[in-house]
Order: C-alpha cells, then structure tokens, then sequence
C-alpha cells in the first residue's frame, strides 16, 4: 500500500463517508484511474519531437507511453490521418497513487509563482483535468537535455458523482486548490 493510499485509507475515506452520509463504504470517492496527454501539434513534421516526449512521459509515469495518431485529416493543419501527434499514458493501481503523491508534493510546489491549483477543471461527474504548462517540473526531467518545453493534461478520473464530492476527495488528499 503507498503512503498516499494509505492516508485514503485512514483519514480521508471516514471523512467523505461522515460529510456525505454514505450508508455504505462502496459509495465512497476513491480514484479510477490517472490519465497523463502531451498533445504535439508541430509533431507531425518532427519524428524526434514525438521520440522525445515518449520518453519523457515515460520517465514521468513509470509506465510506457503510447503514441497517438491522427484519426482524420486535416488540410488546415497539413495533417494526414495516422500522423503521429502526441503520446499519451494511463496508470492504475500502485503507479496512479505514486503519480499523485509526487503530482501534489513534489512536481506542483515546483511550478513559479504556484499560488495554487484552480478548481474550474471538473468536468460535472467529479473527474478533474489539469493543465501544466511545464513538464519540467517533474523531478525525474533533466532540465539541462530538454530541447523543447511541453505542457500535459493530467486526468484524475474519481468515482465521485457530483464536484462537489470530487472536490472535497481531492482536497483531504492534499491537492492544493486556491482559497
């Protein structure tokens, strides 16, 4: 069991079943899955581009990226269906609590001027996404071999039912939303 686990477990579980009133432990919030996206738009005419973020996400997650491809093209954007253009990578189980824990004590404290996460990214079923702009903030990049800064989308996907409840289980573990 992971220390954040661990802190659900103990603390953070008894309390959303105490708020809410859930008659049964199975009602509880607890997260599905954690899902990591670097979308590449410029990817599609740079093959090192895409390398570079594989393996980079991968060091991030502990766990192999996987490459998205176009599903359409798009004469705009000199995009051709199954064009590589970002990479994307879903972790479960013990990998999801690691990545949270680190996501919200190591990797957000590091982030300039960090007043905060904003809480406008729940989606209405309790799942958040968040936005960073900087994948160097993760402790396992070397900044000094980073030719290009990437941003992520990072999806915290719960098994709370309104933001309310998302928000509140984010919250008692640790994630730090502005006042």
């Amino acid at each position: 069991m992971t220390r954040l686990e661990q802190i659900y477990a103990e603390k953070v579980a008894p309390e959303l079943k105490k708020a809410f009133g859930y008659t049964s432990s199975m009602q509880i919030p607890r997260l599905s899955f954690i899902s990591l996206n670097m979308g590449l738009g410029e990817a599609s005419n740079n093959n090192k581009l895409i390398e570079e973020a594989v393996v980079e996400l991968t060091a991030i997650s502990g766990q192999k990226a996987v490459v998205t491809r176009a599903r359409k093209s798009i004469a705009a954007f000199k995009l051709r269906e199954g064009m590589p253009v970002g990479c994307r990578v879903t972790l479960r189980r013990d990998r999801m609590w690691d990545f949270l824990d680190k996501l919200i004590n190591f990797a957000l404290p590091r982030v300039r001027d960090f007043r905060g996460v904003p809480d406008r990214g729940f989606d209405g079923r309790g799942n958040f996404t968040l936005g960073v702009r900087e994948h160097t903030i993760f402790p396992e990049i070397n900044v000094d071999r980073v030719e290009h800064v990437k941003g992520m989308n990072v999806t915290i996907v719960t098994t709370a039912r309104a933001d309310k409840e998302g928000k509140m289980f984010l919250d008692l573990l640790g994630m730090p939303f502005k006042k």
